[in-house]
This record gives structure tokens, C-alpha cells and sequence, in this order.
């Protein structure tokens, strides 16, 4: 019996992170990013990290949606939330604005739409 597939859209947010600010992101994920990720309809698959190179380490979010659309609208009202938004830049100041940490511990940052490669039904 053939089962009919869902076209979800998946999206991968990457990091490279200075070791020394591993910790830090983390907590900032688990306490402010997640919580409201999820309040808005995201749904995380999973979150890992990898050692990438002497001092820096990967890490990676799979993100869940039912559509490509889906997705936009809950990134917009992520991004719309005054709450979260003060929140985000009051953790921003507190480890010295929005570029300093850019520039000092998150040296790579892409948001990435992933591609599926099953080509079958399984």
C-alpha cells in the first residue's frame, strides 16, 4: 500500500561558535530562542553540536514546518514579539552588543532550507 507523503519543510540553523562561548549560546537557546520558537509553532527535530576546529565548535538546529509558508509566517511572528525581541537584546548587551558578539564568538551563521533526497515512498 502506498503511503502519501507530506511536503514539510525542514530548515537547518548552523553556528560556528568560539568554545569559550559554547555554554553561553547554549543557555541562550534553551532559555529565551526555544521557548519562544516553539510558543509561535516551530518544531525543533533536534539540536546538536561537533567539535569543528582547534577553539570552535558546530553547532546545528533541524527545524520543522508544515510549509515553506508555514515557516515565514511563524519567523515573522517570532520576529514581531516585543517581548522576545527585548529579551534577545538585552542578552545582546549584556555580552557586549549585537556585533561584538558577531564579530568575537559566532564566527559563521546560516539559515539553510534543506532539500530532501528520498525520491521514493518507504
Amino acid at each position: 500500500m502506498k503511503r502519501e507523503v507530506a511536503l514539510l519543510f525542514y530548515r537547518r540553523k548552523f553556528y560556528i561558535v568560539k568554545n569559550d562561548f559554547v555554554e553561553t549560546f547554549n543557555k541562550l537557546f534553551n532559555e529565551i530562542n526555544l521557548p519562544n520558537q516553539l510558543k509561535h509553532g516551530a518544531r525543533l527535530t533536534g539540536r546538536w553540536m561537533l567539535p569543528h576546529s582547534e577553539g570552535m565548535t558546530e553547532i546545528f538546529a533541524i527545524w520543522e514546518y508544515d510549509s515553506y509558508e508555514e515557516y515565514l509566517e511563524i519567523e515573522n511572528n517570532v520576529r514581531s514579539d516585543g517581548p522576545h525581541v527585548n529579551r534577545i537584546k538585552n542578552w545582546y548587551e549584556q555580552h557586549g552588543g549585537r556585533e561584538h558578539v558577531h564579530r568575537e564568538y559566532l564566527l559563521e551563521v546560516r539559515n539553510e532550507k534543506l532539500q530532501s533526497t528520498v525520491t521514493h515512498d518507504f
